[in-house]
């Protein structure tokens, strides 16, 4: 996969990892993204239409002559949290 989704697909990950579907319910990541969506909280579900449009875009012949832009923004978020965040 193009590294264009690579951040949006990580910071989904991070969400369903942290989300109540997952930590009080014991349900596994993949079953939450599939059967249990409208229990999500609202960030990981526009994460998750985000990184679907992402991919979508990888398809679509004008988006990869001119660029997957949703992951570019994913790509900059990311940048953001990482010098805002003390470590």
């Amino acid at each position: 996969m193009s590294s264009s989704c690579d951040a949006l697909l990580r910071a989904l990950k991070t969400c369903l990892l942290e989300s109540d579907c997952v930590q009080k319910h014991g349900r596994l990541p993949s079953d939450c993204l599939r059967h249990h969506t409208d229990e999500l909280p609202q960030p990981c579900q526009n994460l998750r239409k985000a990184a679907f449009e992402c991919k979508r875009n990888m398809l679509d012949m004008r988006k990869r002559f001119r660029g997957n832009t949703v992951g570019m923004d994913a790509e900059k978020l990311r940048r953001e949290r990482a010098t805002t965040t003390p470590s």
